[in-house]
């Protein structure tokens, strides 16, 4: 990620998501990500600072799809797509999309959970970078990441504002490159 973009990205994060103690329940730090969304300078900045990791050193976008993951991972991944001109591909909660799709179950801190991507959304080759908000465990972006295999497509990375370090989800994804613009 250039310097200035990089920057510019993490100083609006740290300056914009704010904690909310205790929420949805005791003892939880939730990071409110709609002040962010809500400045115009810091909202664009933090989409550049994601596109950069679908790009080359010289700019030129290296991805063929930008995939979001449901559902704070749609705000982010819409408009890195756009920036990177190339197609925005949602991933969504079990039933949530019509025709075929491919699904992949994974273990959640209490329970179970199962994500769905069209068969259709990414074809053979091409080159997907993953976008969400928050890094924590990893389950959904290791989730995530097995869709785009079960389609033909080759994960090239994984873009997020925040990455919360002492979840230790750089280790569910294995060498995936990782952009954080944040970590907590």
């Amino acid at each position: 990620m250039s310097g200035e973009v990089g920057a510019a990205a993490t100083a609006a994060v740290e300056r914009l998501v704010r904690d909310v103690p205790d929420f949805p329940e005791p003892g939880i730090v939730f990071k409110d990500i709609t002040p962010l969304l809500a400045d115009s300078a810091g909202f664009g900045a933090v989409i550049d600072g994601l596109a950069q990791a679908g790009r080359d050193d010289s700019g030129a976008p290296v991805v063929d799809k930008v995939l979001g993951m449901e559902a704070r991972g749609f705000i982010f991944a819409a408009p890195v797509a756009l920036a990177l001109g190339v197609g925005f591909v949602p991933v969504r909660k079990v039933g949530k999309l019509p025709g075929e799709t491919h699904e992949v179950s994974y273990e959640l801190e209490y329970g179970e959970a199962t994500l769905e991507l069209h068969r259709d959304g990414i074809g053979d080759g091409e080159r997907v970078l993953l976008v969400d908000d928050v890094l924590a465990t990893g389950g959904t972006a290791r989730a995530t990441h097995d869709l785009v295999r079960q389609c033909g497509g080759t994960p090239v990375g994984l873009a997020v504002l925040l990455e919360l370090g002492f979840l230790s989800g750089r280790d569910a994804i294995g060498d995936l490159p990782l952009t954080s613009l944040s970590v907590v």
